[in-house]
Order: C-alpha cells, then sequence, then structure tokens
C-alpha cells in the first residue's frame, strides 16, 4: 500500500501529534478503567491543540460504530492480513469532539464474541499473546510509515497489550517518540519461550535487561524497557512500584528507570459524569441543592432495586471482583456489616468464585437491606453513584481508580483504604482537614476486615452529624478532577522528550 509522505513528526506547537494506543477505548469496548482513560485523555488533548489519535483492535461490531470509515494500511504478520480502518467517534459534545481511531482488524484474531480478553462463557483466549503480539506490532509498522497525512511524533502505549510495540519501534533510527502507560502493574502479559520465539522477537530481546521475566516473556516488562519516558496513573502508585511489596517482581527495573517514570494522576470526563445533565439519573442537582437531589435519587433507587425507601444511609461498591478490589474483605465483614443502621448495593462482575460467594450473600441477606447486581452496567453506576451516602473502596492496591473521582463528583463520600491513586485523590476528614474545609472522605490502613468496619463505621458517623457530611459533599464536588489537568502534564512530558533524539534505552543493541 502506498502512504502519502508527511512532514517531519513535531512535538511542538498545536501540531503535536500523539497516537494512543490500547486494548480497550470508552464507549467502544470497556471492561475496566482503562477503557475510560483511552477515551477521555485524546478528547482532553485535542481540546489543548494536540492531534491525538486512537488505535485498537478491530472487535466484533466496532467498525459499524465509527463515521466516516476507510481503509488506510495494511500488513501481513504471522500468516495473517491485518488491515486499518479508519474512522471518527462521535462525541455527546457535539462534532467538534469527535475522535479519530484506527481499528486493526484481521477477523480470525478479532472477530469474537466475548470481551477483548475472553469468549462468551468468560474463559480467556488461548491465542492472546498471539492477537496482542500481532497488534503491537502492526502499530509500530504503522506508526513508522508516517503517511495518511498522520505521522505521530509520539506514540502513547497503554498497559501490557500494546507494550511490545515500543520494543519494535526502539530498533528504528528514525521513529516516533514512545511512553508507556502502566495501568495495573499486576497485569503484565506473561508467556511461555516457546511464545515469544512464535512472536518473531528477536533473540536477543530474551535477556533480563529486555523482555525476560523470570524464565517467561513479560509483554509490560517490553514498555519498560524500550520506552522513552514511563508513567503510571497517580503520584503515590509511582513510588509504591519501586518497592518490592507493590512492584510485582519489576521494582528493580522501575527503580532503574526512576528518572524516566512520571506519575500523572488520571481524570474523568466531566461531560458524562456530571449530576446536572446526567441522563440517567431521576433528578438532577448541583453542589447547591445536593441534599434534595440525593435523597430524590436515593429514594428512586431503592424502588428499583427492591430496597426498603427510607433515609437510612446507603453504602456502595462498584468494581471488579478481584483481589486487588477487596471485594472479598466486604464479605468477611457482612455479619457486622449487616448490624449496621446502613443499607448496601453492589454492582460488580469478575472473579466467579466471589461472584457465587456474592449471590449467596444476596440470597441470605434481608431484600430490604442489600441489592446486588453481579453485571457491568454504566448506566445503574450512574445511578448509584447519584444515590449512595458512601463509596467503599477496600482496594489492597490501586493504581488510581475512578470511581472515587466520580463519586466525589455526584456528592458520595467515598471510604477508601489509604493507597496508591486513593490517597492522591481523597482528604482524609481528619480534625485538621475538616477544619481547612479540605476533607472529602474516610482513610483507613488496613486491608482487612477490622479496616473495612472501621472505615464504614467513620463515614456512618461523619455523615450523621449534617453540617459535616454537607461539608465532605461540597468539598468533594469542588474538586478539580478533570482531564484538562492531566492533558496538561502529558503535554509538559511529551515536549520534554524533545530535548535529545527520541531512542530507547536499548534502541543500539
Amino acid at each position: 500500500m502506498r502512504y502519502k509522505e508527511d512532514s517531519t513528526p513535531s512535538l511542538s506547537g498545536t501540531s503535536m501529534k500523539v497516537l494512543h494506543v490500547a486494548a480497550e477505548c470508552f464507549p467502544l469496548v470497556k471492561t475496566g478503567g482503562l477503557a475510560d482513560v483511552v477515551g477521555s485523555l485524546p478528547r482532553a488533548q485535542r481540546r489543548i491543540g494536540i492531534d491525538a489519535r486512537v488505535a485498537l483492535p478491530g472487535y466484533r461490531g466496532l467498525s459499524r460504530r465509527l463515521e466516516f470509515t476507510r481503509t488506510v494500511a495494511s500488513f501481513d504478520l504471522q500468516g495473517f492480513q491485518l488491515s486499518v480502518t479508519e474512522g471518527m467517534l462521535n462525541s455527546v459534545e457535539g462534532p467538534e469532539q469527535r475522535l479519530p481511531v484506527y481499528l486493526f482488524e484481521c477477523p480470525e484474531l478479532y472477530d469474537r464474541a466475548g470481551d477483548p480478553y475472553r469468549d462468551a462463557e468468560g474463559n480467556e483466549h488461548p491465542d492472546n499473546a498471539l492477537r496482542f503480539g500481532c497488534f503491537a506490532e502492526a502499530v509500530a509498522r504503522f506508526a513508522l510509515h508516517r503517511g495518511d497525512g498522520f505521522s505521530p511524533a509520539l506514540v502513547h502505549l497503554h498497559d501490557w497489550q500494546a507494550a511490545p510495540a515500543a520494543a519494535w519501534l526502539s530498533t528504528q533510527p528514525q521513529r516516533p517518540a514512545v511512553v508507556t502507560t502502566i495501568h495495573n502493574l499486576a497485569y503484565q502479559g506473561l508467556f511461555d519461550y516457546r511464545t515469544f520465539q512464535q512472536l518473531g522477537f528477536p533473540e536477543r530481546w530474551w535477556s533480563p535487561q529486555a523482555m525476560e521475566f523470570w524464565g517467561r516473556c513479560s509483554f509490560l516488562k517490553a514498555g519498560i524497557q524500550f520506552s522513552d519516558a514511563i508513567t503510571t496513573v497517580s503520584p503515590g502508585y509511582a513510588r509504591e512500584i519501586r518497592t518490592p511489596e507493590y512492584g510485582c517482581g519489576l521494582d528493580g527495573n522501575l527503580r532503574a528507570r526512576a528518572a524516566d517514570l512520571h506519575g500523572i494522576l488520571n481524570g474523568i470526563d466531566t461531560a458524562v459524569w456530571d449530576p446536572q445533565t446526567d441522563p440517567f439519573i431521576a433528578a438532577h442537582y448541583t453542589a447547591g441543592d445536593v441534599v434534595i437531589g440525593k435523597s430524590a435519587n436515593k429514594s428512586a433507587l431503592q424502588e428499583e432495586l427492591g430496597l426498603a425507601v427510607s433515609a437510612r444511609p446507603l453504602v456502595a461498591f462498584i468494581g471488579r471482583l478481584a483481589d486487588q478490589k477487596g471485594a472479598d474483605l466486604i464479605l468477611a465483614a457482612r455479619e457486622e456489616l449487616l448490624r449496621l443502621d446502613a443499607q448496601y448495593v453492589v454492582l460488580a462482575t469478575g472473579d466467579r468464585a466471589l461472584q457465587e460467594a456474592f449471590a449467596a450473600f444476596a440470597e441470605a441477606a434481608p431484600t430490604d437491606q442489600v441489592a446486588i447486581r453481579l453485571l457491568h452496567d454504566e448506566v445503574l453506576a450512574h445511578k448509584i453513584l447519584a444515590a449512595a451516602d458512601l463509596l467503599l473502596i477496600p482496594s489492597r492496591f490501586e493504581p488510581c481508580g475512578l470511581n472515587q473521582l466520580y463519586a466525589q463528583r455526584y456528592g458520595t463520600i467515598p471510604v477508601v483504604r489509604s493507597t496508591g491513586g486513593l490517597n492522591d485523590t481523597v482528604v482524609d476528614a481528619d480534625t485538621a482537614a475538616l477544619a481547612a474545609g479540605r476533607a472529602t472522605g474516610v482513610h483507613f490502613r488496613d486491608a482487612d476486615v477490622g479496616g473495612v468496619l472501621y472505615g464504614v463505621r467513620r463515614g456512618l458517623e461523619l455523615i450523621a452529624d449534617e453540617a459535616t457530611r454537607d461539608h465532605l459533599r461540597q468539598a468533594g464536588m469542588a474538586s478539580d478532577f478533570s482531564w484538562l489537568r492531566s492533558a496538561g502534564d502529558y503535554r509538559n512530558l511529551y515536549r520534554s522528550l524533545q530535548e535529545t533524539r527520541p531512542r530507547g534505552p536499548l534502541a543500539a543493541d
């Protein structure tokens, strides 16, 4: 295929061109917070003069959700033919906020039932290494062609599914700069040596200084070792992952690259998450009428979920059922939680054993006090955040977290374990913070039953005093978690990479 040559890539001014590469992007495809970031950050960057675009695998049905589609490239890889479809993703904010998207399509690899990683029965696709390995290599080739009117000066890779593109790009003397963002270090994309060979990675990359990780191949490690800069999604998590406790075996590599590691806090899409305009909630409200607004939304949600309609405090949990998120701690504390004067709503899906345990909890618990929905439901998430008094987040670790940001936007008070991005985004209601009017939530220290119960009890005590409750709500709703702040931080990082010719640490090998 022929490509029209573009001008030399630039990281300055309004011509800065950035290609975001990821496995998910809201609203096209979502299993977690990664999709929210990739769906929002590029749009915010476009508002500040960056020509940001997104590359995704061409999952089933995605091309039909884009406008103005056309095929702009094709590649032969691993015996498969991948074609690149360019299109525009509409925005609720209007045509001027459309997002350009490139879909890397190959029916044999991506046109499947289920989510990006699992089949319709919830089982991981056995060829995920091939699927995302081909995607990453094709993205690297696409970025190097510098054609079709779009020549990325910087390729921004998100998580392990995209990270091998950093290694492929590092071999080229004239290439874009590369940034890899670690959204969750616990997910590294680990595969065996045979898979490494089958994907055609050069043998020199089978090294502790490259992709080899304790006898396995780590896709994410390619991003850490070969990128010009590494980011993660909060300053707190950037510090934590350089320690053995949170480093998942890569803390040494991250300490070695500490000068290139940056913690940039995630934001939220304030157009999608706005209690003044949210189309999914029963009553709109602002910080000025939050008491009335939340009361109306609580009554509507209680009726919808079969809870007793009352003014009792409503405690919510929204998230993945995974060890990281601490959902098992809620189960372990359930008897004590039910003794408190509160109602509970859970919206979650994930680990099959945890789903079964929560289903059993729902069967045994009083139906007017507990409502559990084991599914992913974006609309219901909006309704819960508009209705709840407290949002419980008992994570064992948390790179950033988005639900506590959404909660504060809706005047819901987060009760969080003190870790990672939760520390960075929720101000604990200690005496000094309350007196200064800065407090927005509750921290608890220990990831155990005692910690969960301490956090919930303290949250309930605080909101029992209406003046304290209102101060916490007002401070949370006044917090600035918009993506424009984060977009500016990323722009500063991108520009800093101009100081020397973009070159990964192993590019000369």
